[in-house]
């Protein structure tokens, strides 16, 4: 069980999977409003930042659940690094339908909402480990201006249109599903930048030190590629943020 082996070579040397920068990791912590003890689980935890930096900043204690052998390794040396060990833990698993052996004050998926087949079903997931009067954590993708044609929309990496929202309209569809928006932290373009540039140059140092690799060619290209793509398509049109929601 792993993720495709292109998110394993493009983003290994990322600490964040998605476009969020340590300060904004930080601002969504305090935002929160973080006590020491809260406990918290993340679905699609990746290498770990948000709950080993929670962990060491504002003393949460936390289970981070995700597929990449690669990135729950990375989660455990970076606790160890923090000398946050014994306040996390990194579990290998598939983060679709998983649940909580106990209850948290926080149940998270940044940027991972497939594992619940969308926001919906997500967010239902999420509610099966979350304590009475606790606070659902979803990253999401929405329409900075709306994708005048689909090839539009597919060069930000939607199948279409249809894949996501406008930031309105993606707030108050966790209305309609009974929740209050109590709290948002939205990505910039900096953090953006971040997310999708630092890979060219993981790519770059990957194909010089693997050059007869059989996936050579697929970086090769997605390193022609993916400048071009980005600084015209998603750079353009596709906005990310953290939203907190309480049911009502």
């Amino acid at each position: 069980m792993d993720i495709p082996r292109i998110f394993t070579i493009t983003e290994s040397e990322h600490r964040i999977h998605n476009p969020y920068t340590s300060e904004k990791l930080a601002t969504l912590g305090a935002a929160l409003r973080l006590k020491p003890g809260t406990r918290v689980l993340d679905l699609g935890c990746g290498s770990g930042e948000m709950l080993c930096t929670w962990a060491r900043d504002y003393g949460i204690t936390g289970l981070g659940v995700d597929m990449s052998l690669l990135f729950c390794g990375q989660a455990r040396l970076r606790a160890k690094e923090l000398g946050v060990t014994g306040q996390v833990e990194f579990v290998h698993a598939d983060a679709a339908g998983y649940v909580a052996a106990e209850k948290v004050d926080l149940a998270a998926c940044v940027g991972a909402t497939w594992i619940g087949g969308g926001v919906a079903g997500t967010v239902e997931l999420l509610t099966h480990s979350l304590c009475p009067g606790g606070i659902v954590l979803i990253g999401e993708p929405y329409w900075l201006r709306m994708p005048p044609t689909e090839n539009v929309a597919q060069g930000c990496g939607a199948t279409a249109v249809a894949d996501f929202l406008t930031l309105p309209k993606l707030i108050e569809s966790f209305g309609d599903l009974g929740y209050d928006v109590v709290e948002m932290v939205l990505a910039n373009q900096d953090g953006w930048d971040r997310y999708e540039a630092a890979k060219w140059l993981t790519m770059r140092r990957w194909l010089e030190a693997n050059p007869d690799d059989d996936f050579a060619k697929e970086v090769r290209d997605q390193l022609t590629n993916e400048p071009k793509r980005y600084a015209t398509y998603t750079r353009e049109y596709l906005g990310w943020g953290v939203f907190a929601l309480m049911a009502r």
